[in-house]
């Protein structure tokens, strides 16, 4: 299972936030005269579908369907048993069970009258979803919408940059001398405890990468990268014992945290970036996670 227990914190992400985002998307359908928008969702592109309504797949595939005049409603792939769990994180009240997604969309779209259905980023939906929708007897129309980040969004994204630089402040100290495996499971105790849902962890002695734990004995010189996600809300993080690092250098890898695949660097996206230097023969190896402003990279 990917992502461990989540809830819905409405004092942290009202509902509020979601009528602002579903209002917005109805807005841009109505700019193109679309009677309904459908958004893909899976365990790996969660991004979208988690903006508009909060839900967030354990597994199997899903699309959120945002009506013009009513609405929005969950085409899902997984088992009713899960549906009152799924009401209770998200504002969706109406769960279709899908296990033909295209099909079913389809079948909605004749049960409404729908002449045409917009689909956001639809060239990015799976292969077999994409070419059974171009198929079918709907046109479905390409849409793409701008979707920086708001103001709840951006809260949540400081949340868990927050509980992630806490966390590898408060057990970098101690690390040198244990192994790798030890240190992997302190911070994994101690982000899930915090309420992360999901971790990925890398470590390095400075002679590679970050790579996952294998039995090595932590040195003086080793670092850390942590990507970690809070609410859906994923953020990246990269520190090294020895403490080197600088301002964010004009070569460092990015990758937008915020948008779709593929992943582009816009205004207003949330970024991580990463780098590297060499201490005493050893790569040491930085990184955090930015917002891209009209005045440059602003640290999260």
């Amino acid at each position: 299972m990917k992502r461990g227990w989540i809830t819905w914190n409405q004092s942290e992400l009202p509902r509020a936030a979601f009528d602002a985002r579903v209002h917005e998307a109805r807005r841009c359908l109505a700019g193109q005269d679309l009677p309904a928008l459908a958004v893909y969702t899976d365990i790996w592109r969660s991004n979208r579908v988690r903006h508009f309504s909060n839900f967030m797949p354990y597994w199997n595939r899903a699309l959120l369907v945002i009506p013009r005049e009513d609405k929005p409603l969950l085409l899902c792939g997984l088992s009713p048993r899960v549906y009152p769990w799924i009401k209770s994180v998200t504002i969706l009240e109406d769960l279709l069970p899908s296990p033909n997604l295209a099909q079913r969309l389809l079948q909605l779209g004749a049960e409404r009258g729908w002449s045409r259905i917009g689909a956001l980023d639809f060239t990015q939906f799976q292969f077999d979803l994409y070419t059974s929708l171009a198929a079918g007897p709907i046109p479905i129309v390409d849409v793409s919408l701008p979707l920086a980040p708001d103001e709840w969004e951006i809260s949540m994204y400081r949340r868990a940059a927050q509980m992630a630089r806490e966390g590898i402040a408060e057990e970098l100290p101690g690390a040198v001398g244990r192994t790798d495996h030890e240190f992997t499971g302190r911070l994994e105790r101690k982000f899930r405890r915090a309420g992360a849902e999901d971790l990925i962890i890398l470590l390095t002695n400075g002679k590679t990468p970050p790579a996952p734990a294998r039995g090595e004995t932590l040195e003086p010189a080793f670092s850390v990268s942590l990507a970690l996600e809070y609410r859906g809300h994923w953020i990246k993080l990269v520190r090294n014992r020895v403490g080197h690092a600088s301002g964010l250098p004009p070569d460092a890898y990015t990758e937008t945290l915020s948008g779709p695949y593929p992943y582009e660097l816009g205004a207003g996206s949330l970024f991580a970036a990463r780098w590297e230097s060499e201490h005493d023969g050893r790569r040491l190896f930085y990184g955090d996670t930015y917002r891209q402003t009209p005045a440059g990279a602003e640290l999260l």
